[in-house]
């Protein structure tokens, strides 16, 4: 690993700083970036998250997805725990703290509002930035695409139904600009582009050469997009830092939670670390364009449900890493994969 990738997590933690000194002093340049969106999908976010993507698109070979369509546990992991398990236990964390921990610090009708943010978030596992977790964790290019797009056409169709039962309400609108929009922009071009790169370049070698010149693009990419997150919300968090902090707590151990139960099921399942890793990831990741979206079409633009979905937005990318770190130190661990695989 490189010197910066190394200590990705120390510039990660400066990101954040700059983002939130970049929110308060500069708040005019701040407030057009945020203006920069279409169907709750900012653009700017979007150029960002798109860079750190491609790099990882090139080294998908569309070839391969019929093999790696054939092992079945990687893919049986991701569904049963982001489909199954995640919503459920996400909205039980939420009702617990909310409800009973912290039932004395917060408002009840506030509680409310963070409980039914808390249940969107974890309704939306992770489409755009599993790509560049899978990457880090030197995960199958291949298989995380498959991943991820049989995990978007379950969305679908599982999101609304999902989110409509655990609020208690049937009027769910789901935005469909939004959820289309972030799949075109996240996935699709990315991987357009990847193909059209990869038959120009040719060979193997040369392939591989390309990735290793685009792939710190990638690395710039997210800390630039840590840097525009935390402006976007810096006045959120120093307005109000002990209910950012509370809202907190549930999403980290729901983070934690939900990797260590998909990452212990790949390795009792003795799936190659190359597909547990990212297999692992996709759900303790979340979509957070989609989660925000439906909190504000529901709830409002200044509701407690969209204010604690932004918190996801904040805890994932520090919890990311550490979980990336972790699955890095513990590749040994897992077995290799065969030949040919």
């Amino acid at each position: 690993m490189s010197v910066f990738e190394r200590y990705l997590t120390l510039w990660v933690g400066l990101a954040l700083v700059a983002g939130i000194l970049l929110g308060s002093l500069w708040p005019g340049l701040v407030a057009a970036i945020a203006a920069a969106e279409i169907a709750s999908v900012n653009l700017v976010v979007a150029v960002l998250i798109w860079a750190m993507v491609y790099p990882m698109m090139v080294g998908v070979d569309p070839s391969s997805l019929r093999n790696a369509a054939r092992q079945s546990k990687g893919l049986l992991i991701t569904l049963v725990v982001n489909w199954l398990i995640k919503p459920f236990t996400m909205a039980a964390l939420a009702v617990l703290f909310f409800e009973g921990i912290f039932a004395d610090l917060i408002d009840p009708a506030d509680a409310q509002q963070y409980i039914a943010g808390l249940i969107l978030l974890g309704a939306a596992p992770c489409t755009a930035m599993v790509f560049v977790w899978s990457q880090l964790t030197k995960g199958d290019e291949t298989y995380t695409l498959l991943q991820v797009s049989v995990n978007d056409l379950v969305m679908v169709v599982a999101f609304a139904p999902i989110v409509a039962f655990l609020l208690g309400v049937t009027d769910i609108v789901v935005p469909w600009e939004t959820l289309l929009l972030s799949v075109a922009l996240f996935v699709v071009l990315p991987l357009a582009a990847g193909i059209w790169t990869r038959k120009r370049l040719g060979s193997a070698k040369q392939i591989a050469a390309f990735q290793g010149r685009v792939k710190p693009w990638s690395i710039v990419g997210l800390i630039a997009t840590v840097v525009i997150l935390f402006a976007l919300q810096g006045q959120a968090i120093l307005d109000r830092p002990t209910v950012i902090a509370l809202i907190a707590v549930p999403i980290v151990i729901q983070s934690y939670g939900i990797f260590a139960l998909a990452y212990a099921g790949a390795f009792l399942l003795r799936v190659p670390h190359k597909i547990a890793a990212p297999c692992a990831l996709i759900g303790t990741s979340n979509f957070f364009e989609l989660a925000v979206a439906v909190a504000i079409s529901l709830f409002g633009l200044n509701s407690g449900a969209a204010l604690a979905t932004v918190v996801g937005v904040l805890v994932e990318v520090p919890v990311m890493l550490s979980l990336v770190a972790f699955a890095n130190r513990t590749r040994a661990r897992f077995p290799k994969p065969a030949e040919g695989e």
